[in-house]
């Protein structure tokens, strides 16, 4: 079974498993509007581990990021270089985290973000 990417998906099973689904299609006819619905409540309550696209923009200026800093573990970043790479992973994984000092928690983003391009890189 296909891993759920967000709220609609897992209703969608529920009401597939109970028979719901089939009830309400006999009723409303094929085109019911689950499909629709589904696709809406994935997109207002999505699961954690599904981040979002890099755009095209953000892929450029990752791609310059790792390129002159390829060790991720030692180094300080400037302030403006931690500000948009905490603004790309915000909108990636849906966080709402604020640019840190703190060494763990800039690591975190660093590796969230490098698994997130690494995707790219295939």
């Amino acid at each position: 079974m296909k891993k759920s990417k967000g709220l609609g998906d897992t209703i969608a099973k529920i009401t597939e498993a109970t028979g719901i689904k089939k009830v309400v299609k006999f009723i409303a006819g094929e085109d019911c509007g689950c499909d629709e619905r589904q696709d809406l409540l994935n997109k207002l309550f999505p699961y954690g581990d599904n981040p979002e696209c890099l755009t095209e923009v953000e892929y450029e200026y990752l791609t310059i990021y790792f390129s002159k800093y390829p060790d991720q573990t030692k180094g300080t970043r400037p302030a403006n270089i931690l500000k948009r790479l905490y603004e790309i992973n915000n909108r990636v994984y849906r966080q709402n985290k604020k640019p840190s000092s703190c060494a763990s928690c800039v690591r975190t983003v660093l590796q969230q973000l490098k698994t997130v391009y690494n995707a790219y890189e295939i």
